[in-house]
Parts: C-alpha cells; sequence; structure tokens
C-alpha cells in the first residue's frame, strides 16, 4: 500500500543528520518480535518492514549510511506511531521516540515538492499556531456545514468523483460555534471552595470542532473546587509537528507553552487531548539540549496531568445524577501507551449512576486517527478503523468513550460507516452530564 508522502530526491549522506534515531535507542531492540501482534499496521499487511521490528531494522540501516529511499519513507510515514509496541516490548524500546527521531531524519534529508512543502508550511507553520486563522477556517468550515451545501454534496454523489477527497471529506469535523477563543485568557471561579488552581491547555483545532468539550471539561473542574485558568499566550502543543517530523518547530512551540504556564504557580495543567497529553509530558526529551528551557521544562512536565488522571488522582465531586446508557471505552494510544494511562478513565466511568460498563477486546487497539494520519493514509486508517468497530459492535454499547479529540472523530466515522449509529462522546463529557444530571 503506497503512503502518501515519497522521497523525490535524496540528499547526499556525508555528515549525520541533526535529527535522526541515537544508536544506543536502536540497540535496545532485541528483535524478538513480541510487538508484532500489537502493531495495527502489521495485523493488516503482516509485512515485516511494516511492523515495528521491520521499521527499527531499516533505522539501523540508515543510521550506519543506507540511503534515504522511498521505500524506507513510506514505510515509516506508514507507521501510526500508536506506541502499542513500547507496551508489549520487554527491552523497554522507546519506539515512539524512535520513530518521531526518523522522521525528523526524513525532513533534514529530503527534497519535497514545491507544492508538499507549500501544504505544509500552511497547514504546521501558519494555520494550527494562528487563532485568527483558524477562526476563518472555522467559519468557512460552519458555513460548509449549516447552508446545507454539506448535506447536498453528500447526497448528490459527487464525492465519488473525487476518489481519496471524497473519502477525506467524510472525516471532516463539524465546527462548533462560538468558538472556545473568546475563552483564552480568562479564568474560571471554582464551585465552592477552592481546592486547586490548574492551568487549562485548550488545544488548536480543539478550539473549533471540540469547543463544548473544552466548555464541558473546564466545568467538571469547576465542580471538583478548582480554578481554572485558560493562559491567554497558549499556542498549539506541537505534537502533530513532531509526528510529522518537524521537531525544530515542535520545540517553538513547547517554549511558547512553557512560559505561558509556568509563571501562574499552578497545583497542574489540564488537558482534555491524549495526543497533545503525550507530547506535553515529553518536553523535557523535546527540549534536552536547550540550557535554557531543559530546567523550565522538567518543571513543566512534573505539572502536565490528562484530565482523567487528575479527576481520578483527587477527592471526586459525588454530586452525580443518573447517566442511564451502556458504555464501552476506546483506549487513547497515547494515553494508554504514551502516558501509561489506563485505570483512571474506567474508575470514572464506573463512579457514573446508572452507567454500565461493558469492556472492549482489544481497547488498547489503534482506532486509526493517529493525529493526521487517518488524512495521509485513509485507506490503512479505514481499515483499522473497520476492525476496531467490529470489536465495538461485539460489545453491544449504545456510548463509545474515549479520551482524545482525533479518536472521536475517528469514531464518528465508523458508526456512520461500520457501526449501529452509536454515540461517540469524550469520558469528561459523560461526567458533565452526569453533574448536570445530579437533582440533589
Amino acid at each position: 500500500m503506497a503512503g502518501s508522502t515519497t522521497a523525490s530526491e535524496s540528499k547526499p549522506l556525508q555528515d549525520p543528520p541533526a535529527e535522526g534515531p541515537r544508536q544506543w535507542d536502536l540497540d535496545r531492540c532485541v528483535h524478538c518480535g513480541l510487538c508484532l501482534n500489537a502493531c495495527p499496521t502489521y495485523r493488516v499487511l503482516g509485512l515485516e518492514m511494516d511492523s515495528p521490528r521491520g521499521r527499527i531494522y531499516q533505522m539501523v540501516q540508515v543510521s550506519e549510511g543506507a540511503p534515504v529511499t522511498p521505500s524506507y519513507v513510506e514505510h515509516i510515514g506508514l507507521c501510526l506511531a500508536c506506541r502499542a509496541c513500547e507496551t508489549a516490548c520487554p527491552s523497554g524500546v522507546q519506539y515512539g521516540r524512535l520513530v518521531e527521531a526518523a522522521r525528523a531524519g526524513i525532513e533534514s534529508r529530503v527534497e519535497r515538492g514545491v507544492l508538499d512543502r507549500c501544504f505544509r508550511h500552511l497547514i504546521f507553520g501558519r494555520l494550527l499556531t494562528s487563532h485568527g486563522l483558524l477562526t476563518v477556517a472555522g467559519a468557512l468550515l460552519w458555513f460548509y456545514q449549516a447552508s446545507g451545501l454539506q448535506g447536498l454534496v453528500r447526497s448528490s454523489g459527487l464525492l465519488r468523483w473525487f476518489g481519496k477527497l471524497g473519502d477525506l471529506e467524510a472525516l471532516a469535523p463539524t465546527a462548533e460555534p462560538p468558538f472556545f477563543f473568546g475563552k483564552i485568557g480568562k479564568t474560571y471561579p471554582a464551585e465552592g471552595a477552592r481546592r486547586y488552581r490548574v492551568a487549562f491547555l485548550a488545544g488548536c483545532i480543539a478550539n473549533i470542532c471540540f469547543a463544548r468539550l473544552n466548555e464541558a471539561t473546564v466545568r467538571v473542574l469547576q465542580k471538583n473546587g478548582c480554578e481554572v485558568v485558560i493562559p491567554g499566550e497558549q499556542t498549539c502543543c506541537g505534537a502533530l509537528h513532531v509526528h510529522s517530523g518537524l521537531k525544530e518547530e515542535a520545540r517553538v512551540l513547547a517554549r511558547r507553552n512553557i512560559d505561558a504556564v509556568l509563571p501562574g504557580n499552578f497545583d497542574a495543567v489540564i488537558t482534555n487531548a491524549a495526543g497533545c497529553g503525550s507530547t506535553l509530558k515529553e518536553y523535557h526529551e523535546l527540549l534536552e539540549h536547550d540550557g535554557a528551557y531543559a530546567g523550565k521544562a522538567r518543571r513543566f512536565v512534573a505539572l502536565m496531568k490528562d484530565v482523567n488522571e487528575f479527576l481520578a488522582s483527587i477527592e471526586l465531586n459525588r454530586n452525580l445524577g443518573p447517566v442511564n446508557a451502556t458504555v464501552t471505552y476506546q483506549d487513547s494510544c497515547h494515553l494508554a501507551h504514551g502516558q501509561r494511562v489506563r485505570i483512571p478513565p474506567r474508575q470514572l466511568l464506573r463512579g457514573v449512576p446508572g452507567l454500565v460498563f461493558r469492556e472492549m477486546p482489544l481497547s488498547d487497539l489503534c482506532c486509526g486517527s493517529a493525529g493526521i494520519y487517518n488524512v495521509v493514509q485513509n485507506e490503512m486508517a479505514t481499515e483499522i478503523l473497520r476492525r476496531k468497530m467490529d470489536m465495538v459492535n461485539a460489545t453491544g454499547a449504545e456510548v463509545i468513550a474515549t479520551a482524545n479529540p482525533g479518536c472521536l472523530l475517528q469514531l464518528q466515522a465508523g458508526t456512520r460507516l461500520f457501526g449501529r449509529k452509536q454515540r461517540v462522546a469524550h469520558v469528561v463529557e459523560i461526567l458533565d452530564e452526569a453533574y448536570r444530571n445530579y437533582k440533589g
């Protein structure tokens, strides 16, 4: 299966690239193969070169002087970076670090086409880091959806003529005005006595397409005695940049977020996006060679908490009303494998009155979202999603809970394509509903 990115030209390899896997990290892999069954792409394709072990073998070859070929770019690009192999690995191989470094190495040594460079600059260099451009993009998306144009386009069958572009349109998130940008820079008081003072990092695209989720997150934190500060100078966390090999751009964003948060003297820094949280918790690795920010990054990371992790660690407000639904939980890869947070979301769901929880088979197997993977590798992502929905349907649950906006989008597409019209919700949205249902 061809990847969407190819190496049109490899630059001559003279000196080691500025970015790339470190030899001592590569040497940890003993090629035992215990990672194979945990890898979504290997489960679909059954190809060694599309397994973690096979990709590490290719990384070793490149680190020893082999050229960066289109095949290498394709196999590295086809990886979801879900990090399930890290959980399965008995040798402690930090595969997420390896694949991110490999992609950064590709970026430093492969000359991309003009259109590809322009597109990546627009998305990574401009759109994700600009509240203004995101607002304009969100307004256009809202008009396309609210005007009925989206429904007309979908019902007309025109999308069939546009191939992959038509497939991607099915993944388009829903714009949710009023956008959350209006709340950035504000402080929301705790309900009752203040127990904690926390900063909430609201993300980038989430401010447009998950504005209601962000609002629910603030309300749930308030219900639990948190004064919630939404720092005005925050920006995109850089997760999508890191996953795409743009580590230097991610470092710029990391420094901005550290500067936005550290002076605030917070008890915790909260995110509701597992993919963002995984990168935010690794700022100390991203900035480990930055003399001015290495120490600041370590202090920042010590404060970082996923919202599920934080709520499960405090004395939770138990004034919860019933949510009468059967719910299953999809582990977000970067929460389960990247942050090793598995029990807290389940603990929170099981504490909701009226809720019947049913465990999903292979709940920590990737749904195919993986940042922008479902956009750039749509065919593979759709096959992975189909298999995931088979497991969801087997539970008979009416609601699929998860902990990451990207997973929410992918699973919503899954319910339309392969599901039974299940509702998809973030864990914190279910908690918010339970607090609203409380009649005491």
